[in-house]
Formats: C-alpha cells, structure tokens, sequence
C-alpha cells in the first residue's frame, strides 16, 4: 500500500523556515514564519495566559472529556469577543476546533455536506491553506480580485465585478481583518457594498478571523464580522486565538454557525458535534479553558488587553519606521501603503527574483509572493532592511 503514495508538494513556508535555520549568517531576519515576535525575537507567552494557566493548573480537578464542542463556556466568551451584541446568543451555533485550521477544515466541510454543488469564491491572493484545503476536500473554488499590484491596496471594483459572477448558494470567503498575506482592508463602506452584494445574489457569506486586535484595536478589528453576522441570513465565522493569545501551540479555535432564523440554531448546533466527531471527536481543551478563564475575569482581561495593544502599537511603529526610511532612501512615497496595511503582514509587491535575490544577497527571508512579517523586525533591523529593498531594486 505505501508504495502507491506519492509526494505531496512541499508547504513553501515551511521550507523556507528550514532554508533560515540552516542559513549560517549571523545578520539573517526571518520575515517569513506567520508568528508574532517582540524586539528580542521572541514569540512571548503573555502575562494573562501564565497567570490564566497558574489558575487553571490549581483549580483544575480532571482531565476527561469536556464534550464533543468543547466546554460551552469558552464558546460563549469567544462569541461575546468576536460578535458583541451584533446578532442574539440564540441564533449562534459553535464549536471547538484545533485553531483557526481546524475551523476553516470544518466551515469547508459543512459548505461540502449541505450544498456539494457550492462554489467557494476566495480572494487572490488568500491564504494558502485556505487553497491547499478545499482542493483536498476536492471542492471548487473561484478566485476573485483583491490586491491591486499598483498602489497595494484592494482592487474593489475588480472584486465586485468577480463576486458579481457567484451564484446563488455560492460561499464568499472573507478576511475578517489583517488580511493575510497583503495586509490590505476593505473599509467599513466597502463592507456595506459586499453585504449588498452577498444579499442580492443569495450568497453565503464565510468569515476567517484570525488577526483580532492586531489591526485599529480590539473592537475595531470585529467591526466588519459583526456587520455581516447581522446583515445576511447565515454566515460562517472561523476564529483563532492562537495570535492575539499567543496560544499558537495550543490549537485554540472555534467554528460559528450564525443564523437569522434562531429555530435553525439547533440543527447547525448539533452538525458542528456530528463534524468533530468524525474529524478528532473531542477539541483541545488546555488553550481554550485558558482564553475562558482570561474572557471572564475582569483583571485578567484588562491585562490581555492592554499587552494585546502594545502589540498592535509596536507593530504599526514598526510599520511607520520602515515607511518612513524606504520614502528617504527612494525619495518617493511609494511604499506608504507599508504604513497603511494592517496586521502582521503586507505583499511589497516584489517579483519572485527579486524576493530570491533578498535572500541569496542579503540574507532577508520572505515568501515568495513578497508576504513580509512586520512582527520579525525591530528598530535595529528597519534600516536594514529598507536598505537592501532599494539595493535589490525593489
């Protein structure tokens, strides 16, 4: 039998995480893995996650099931985060799911299993395993216009006339905020025009938030999903926690099912239970209690939060640095939009060779696409980097 399996292409992300550990210059910068680092390097374990852990490790009695959603509680706080009062409690159905991943895995395996014949529109670019899923899954996917390789920001026109081509039942797959991998957004008026859209053709709406509170801030960055949850009549919402938790390694996410109708609720309920039981039964726990037990105790939060926002602030600083110097080493303003994009990526619109030479000349590893990680410099490496941007002839 294992003689019939044939290699699978490599994951370019991973490979090039590989390429940078055994890269043996000492001046390297690693742009290219998608996890947050402080000025040191470092991807911390923040201040309300050990002191939520210390709780949960004393109180703490068993280590059984929680049950096939996971624990209601977290599904509750996660909610309350991600859509505030923007549709009833009632008409959400939710699960438990090992990260953002594992979300997406079963938002696409839902789509699969009420409407095989539904196309997924996806935006060009996305993120990759967005893609690599659904083509497993076998299930077609359209791509629809979103970067602007000019000015690096939406294409909004382009996207509207390619939304304008779904059908009815078709499921339109949005970033939530941050968009990964170019860091550009629609504003909340482009929101509007898309629920319109959605709306009008009978379209699904599925969301992928996995950036909450790296972008304008903590209610900002839900602003756009909790307009569409109350705007269309069903949508898909997939969440991670691993970023704005830190809690990369502990695959905390959750799928929403979110209904107008609140009688639906305990069908999609019981079919996001039906779904993990056939994909890994039971959902991690250890993440998900953790991200409870900080959502619920008011200290905790307010801690979370205010380490969350350093992180967005240094992140924008970061942004603002190396626009600034790019603008005085090219004498021009044509990477403002590094200062504009949100989250921890922006595409620099960077032709693959000229990626490759960054990396063979300079040692500044990033994806081929250009996709950079803000979140892998610091006030040190900007200048560097700006530096071999305009050396490489970006």
């Amino acid at each position: 039998m294992f003689e019939n399996l044939k290699a699978q292409p490599a994951d370019k992300i991973l490979a090039l995480m590989q390429m940078y550990k055994d890269d043996p210059r000492t001046d390297k910068i690693d742009l290219g893995v998608g996890v947050y680092k402080n000025a040191e390097g470092v991807t911390p374990v923040m201040r309300a996650v050990k002191a939520a852990e210390k709780i949960v490790w004393e109180q703490q009695e068993s280590k059984s099931y929680t049950g096939l959603i996971g624990d209601p509680a977290y599904s509750d706080a996660m909610i309350k985060l991600i859509l505030g009062d923007a549709v009833p409690r009632a008409n959400v159905g939710a699960a438990a799911t090992p990260g953002g991943t594992g979300a997406c895995r079963q938002a696409f395996e839902l789509i699969k299993m009420a409407s095989p014949e539904a196309r997924v529109f996806v935006s060009d670019p996305t993120w990759p395993n967005h893609i690599s899923i659904l083509n497993y899954l076998g299930m077609t996917m359209v791509p629809y216009r979103y970067f602007d390789a000019e000015s690096r920001g939406v294409d909004f026109e382009g996207m509207l006339a390619d939304l304008g081509q779904a059908r009815a039942g078709d499921v339109v797959l949005l970033h939530g905020c941050c968009h990964n991998p170019t860091g550009a957004n629609l504003n909340l008026s482009q929101w509007q025009e898309v629920v319109k859209l959605i709306n009008a053709k009978g379209l699904v709406a599925m969301i992928d938030i996995a950036y909450q509170g790296f972008g304008d801030g903590l209610e900002e960055d839900a602003q756009a999903t909790r307009l569409v949850a109350a705007s269309v009549k069903e949508c898909l919402i997939a969440a991670s926690c691993s970023k704005n938790f830190g809690v990369y390694r502990e695959r905390t996410g959750l799928l929403m099912a979110v209904s107008q109708d609140s009688g639906q609720t305990a069908l999609n309920q019981a079919t996001l239970a039906f779904l993990n039981r056939q994909n890994y039964s039971f959902p991690p726990d250890h993440g998900a209690r953790v991200v409870t037990t900080i959502l619920n105790d008011d200290a905790l939060r307010a801690d979370w939060m205010a380490e969350l926002e350093e992180i967005r602030l240094s992140m924008l600083g970061l942004r603002q640095q190396l626009a600034d110097e790019l603008q005085r080493l090219s004498g021009s303003d044509r990477f403002g939009f590094i200062a504009q994009h949100r989250g921890m990526f922006s595409r620099i619109g960077a032709a693959p060779e000229l990626v490759e030479k960054l990396r063979t000349e300079f040692g500044i590893y990033m994806v081929g696409d250009s996709r950079m990680n803000i979140a892998g410099l610091n006030a040190k490496t900007v200048p560097i980097l700006a530096k071999a941007i305009i050396d490489a002839g970006i």
